[in-house]
Order: structure tokens, then C-alpha cells, then sequence
């Protein structure tokens, strides 16, 4: 497979699953403001969501007058990377450009998730019931990856689709749990805030199933790094990606071939024998901060190993780029990196 094409399927797949997760992060905190009152505390909880994203900066060079345009920073503003209409747009991108290697009916469904994002209904929906607005999105996305499961074939496409929705989503989860160290005490030690973060994750009756009785960090934090069952946690999220990384290598798990796999491997053996003890003496902050780079880390080795192939490029003349479509190819490399 070319690399340009794993990439872009990688990143399709990464910027759906990314407006998924943004959409459910969103969702929830508004219900979070219901329940605690939004009297002139809007930004005590908009402020976490902003920060778990990495988009804290951007924001306040875009509204130098504060909170008061969150939501549409998270949602429609295309000048935020990381809204959700500029990653459905990504996503779209991403499919066009390696086109003849999805199905019909999956290259219809990404557009029809780019038209309705980009729609004034939609719109309409954020003003007056964005309710129905985030649960459209997650149906669209839903839709996505089951028509992608139905009608992938299961080779190296499949695989480079599947890492990039499962280090996504162990990204994320990383970032709802670390919410909490942004709120102020109160709530961040709430039962409500801890059972908002699982109902991001949609994992709440699963959480019940396992874990009755009442919900605190210290079980929310245990389930959703290591349970291994559940398909949100971080544990199961890189179970599936040594598999993609194995699969794609042709290696056999428990070996490494590159960077890749390697780090990769790390992490599952430090999320198999890790503890909820291990990490609450060392700060739940710190340690999904940990997390988070080496998650980081595995993204960079996948971009170098499959993508910017460095062994290549140092045999091989470069080649001027004199398209116009090429360039706009390298350049959203770029970006998404």
C-alpha cells in the first residue's frame, strides 16, 4: 500500500472518531451546567474542556474577551483544527483523496455527515435543541464506522483505519478522565462530574454492570484505563492497536519489528500490570499526562515508520513537487501531523 493511502485512511478514520468524542465531551458538560446551575459558572466547566482539548491558547487569541462563543469554537468555528465541522471537513478530505479504495456506500455516508455539518439545519439545531444536533453527529458517526466494518475488506486499509480510530479514542479517554484536574474541588470530587465523564464514554451501565454501588474518580479512573472488556478503556484501546501495528508489520505480537510496535507494546504491558494504586500515588494528573505523550510518541513513530518513511528518503533524489494537488496532499500531511 502507498503511504500516502494509509495515511489518509488513518486520518479519516482519526477525524470522525475525534468529532465522536468531542461531541459526547460537549454533550455532557451542558448536562453537568443543568444540573449544578449555570449562574454565572459557565466558565468553571467550559473552561476544563477547552484545556482537556490542547485548544486553550487558540481560543483566547480568537475571543480576547472571554468565554461566551465556547460552544461554536467546539462546533462550527473552521478557524479551531480540532471543532467539529473542521474535522468532519478533514475526514472528508482525507476520503476523497484515496477515494477508490472505500465502498459506495461509505464514501456516501462521510458526505452525507459533511453536508449536515455544514448545513443551516444544523445550525438551526446548535441554536434552538443542540441535543438533536450531538445526537444526530453521533448517529452519523455511528453509521460511518459500521458501513466501514460491513464493507472493508480485512487487509492493511483495514488496519490503518482501525489505529487511527483507536488511538484516537485512547487519546480522548485519557482527556475525559483529566477533566477533573481542571474543576475546582467540589466538583471535581463529585459523583455527578464522574458519572458525566462515563456517560461521555457511553460506558455508565457498563461501569453499573461491573462496579455497583456509588461512583467516585478512583472507580471511574480503574475502569476506564484498565478495564479490558470494555471498548472505551485505554487498556482495550491498545490491545487493538498492537494488533493493527502487528498485522500491518506482519511481525507476531509479543516481538517488535520498529519504533512503532515497540512503544506500543510498552504501553499494553504497563496497562496490563498497571494499578489503580500505582497510579493515585503517583497523581492521576501526572499520570494521564504520561499517558497522553507516550500515546503521542506512537503517533509520531506510526507517521515515521509508514509515512515519512526515513530510510527511503535517504536513498532516494528528491522530487519536485509541481502540482497543484500535490502540494495540497503535502500540505495536509503537515497539518494533520
Amino acid at each position: 500500500m502507498l503511504s500516502r493511502v494509509a495515511n489518509s485512511l488513518y486520518w479519516m478514520v482519526r477525524y470522525i472518531e475525534r468529532a465522536d468524542n468531542l461531541a459526547r465531551l460537549i454533550e455532557v458538560n451542558e448536562r453537568v451546567l443543568l444540573d449544578f446551575g449555570s449562574d454565572g459558572r459557565e466558565e468553571t466547566f467550559w473552561r476544563p474542556i477547552i484545556a482537556s482539548t490542547g485548544d486553550e491558547e487558540l481560543y483566547f487569541e480568537l475571543n480576547p474577551e472571554g468565554l461566551g462563543s465556547v460552544v461554536h469554537f467546539l462546533t462550527s468555528d473552521r478557524r479551531n483544527p480540532n471543532s467539529i465541522a473542521s474535522c468532519i471537513a478533514q475526514g472528508r478530505e482525507n476520503a476523497r483523496m484515496v477515494r477508490d479504495q472505500l465502498s459506495e456506500s461509505l464514501w456516501e455516508e462521510i458526505n452525507s455527515l459533511y453536508l449536515f455539518v455544514n448545513s443551516d439545519a444544523s445550525q438551526r439545531m446548535l441554536q434552538s435543541n443542540r441535543a438533536d444536533y450531538f445526537s444526530a453527529l453521533r448517529r452519523g458517526t455511528f453509521c460511518f464506522h459500521g458501513i466501514a466494518s460491513g464493507t472493508t475488506l480485512r487487509g492493511e486499509a483495514w488496519a490503518f483505519m482501525e489505529l487511527g480510530r483507536y488511538l484516537e479514542r485512547a487519546d480522548k479517554t485519557t482527556r475525559f478522565l483529566d477533566v477533573a484536574h481542571f474543576l475546582p474541588p467540589e466538583y471535581a470530587d463529585s459523583s455527578d462530574h464522574w458519572i458525566s465523564i462515563l456517560k461521555s464514554c457511553g460506558a455508565l451501565d457498563a461501569y453499573r454492570s461491573l462496579k455497583p454501588g456509588p461512583v467516585d474518580r478512583s472507580g471511574v479512573a480503574e475502569f476506564l484505563l484498565f478495564e479490558k472488556s470494555f471498548p472505551r478503556s485505554v487498556a482495550y484501546c491498545f490491545d487493538r492497536i498492537d494488533e493493527c501495528l502487528h498485522r500491518i508489520s506482519g511481525t507476531p505480537r509479543g516481538g517488535y519489528e520498529n519504533s512503532a510496535e515497540r512503544l506500543a507494546g510498552k504501553l499494553v504491558s504497563e496497562l496490563s500490570y498497571g494499578t489503580l494504586e500505582e497510579v493515585m500515588e503517583k497523581g492521576l494528573h501526572a499520570y494521564l499526562d504520561q499517558l497522553q505523550s507516550g500515546i503521542n510518541d506512537v503517533g509520531g513513530e506510526v507517521f515515521d515508520t509508514y509515512v515519512l518513511l526515513p530510510d527511503q528518503l535517504e536513498t532516494t533524489p528528491a522530487v519536485e513537487v509541481t502540482t497543484v494537488s500535490a502540494v495540497a496532499a503535502w500540505q495536509m500531511e503537515q497539518e494533520q501531523q
